[in-house]
């Protein structure tokens, strides 16, 4: 019995998608520079972000964020990258540090009342936790950034759910292309050439 023609353009349309995600999944990332909302219970943020593999699966990253009112922060964080089902969709992990201008809020435990402040200057530690998926040169990223406050602010704690678009500029494969040919230079270079050895091993047995 025939299948119907539907069935056919429905199975042809699922393979082919099947082919173009595998390609897309196959264009890993080295260098990625994208924009990055941020949301926490004291502000909203916008910020640029650029990531750098630096060795397998270990990447630093850069943000600069603010609301444009009371809270500008800069952040540089390392994170380990490991696959969930590929190598394009995966978790990462990671810690790093943070200075910036932020709000503060104090409590007043005798008369009840909130004192806020703003233009502090800042220092903390941050964690972040999240995942990422490469498609077309794009990493689309969600993750939670909680920030240990070191000095500058009241709240020891403040923790941070961000959305990050990012533009591959620098793909892994060329990467890898450019470590590679860096190894083999060094090697070359690391090399004594088989005459300098016999004349070495010669004028070693004269003497």
């Amino acid at each position: 019995m025939r299948l119907p023609i539907i069935f056919k353009v429905v199975g042809l349309v699922f393979l082919q998608s099947i082919v173009l995600v595998q390609m897309s999944w196959a264009q890993r990332y080295a260098t990625a520079v994208g924009l990055r909302l941020g949301s926490n219970d004291v502000s909203r943020t916008v910020g640029i972000t650029a990531r750098q593999r630096i060795i397998q699966r270990l990447t630093v990253e850069g943000i600069i964020q603010s609301d444009f009112n009371k809270n500008t922060t800069a952040h540089i964080l390392m994170a380990n990258h490991r696959p969930i089902i590929s190598k394009r969709f995966n978790y990462y992990y990671g810690a790093g540090v943070s200075f910036g201008r932020e709000e503060s809020f104090v409590k007043q435990r005798e008369t009840k009342e909130i004192i806020h402040t703003y233009g502090n200057a800042t220092m903390g530690m941050d964690f972040i936790g999240g995942i990422e998926l490469t498609v077309a040169n794009t990493v689309v990223s969600l993750d939670y950034k909680p920030n240990i406050n070191l000095a500058g602010r009241e709240e020891f704690f403040r923790g941070q759910v961000g959305i990050s678009v990012r533009t591959v500029l620098v793909k892994s494969k060329e990467q890898d292309k450019k470590w590679r040919k860096k190894k083999r230079a060094k090697r070359r270079a690391n090399r004594t050439p088989i005459g300098e050895k016999l004349n070495n091993t010669f004028n070693f047995r004269s003497n």
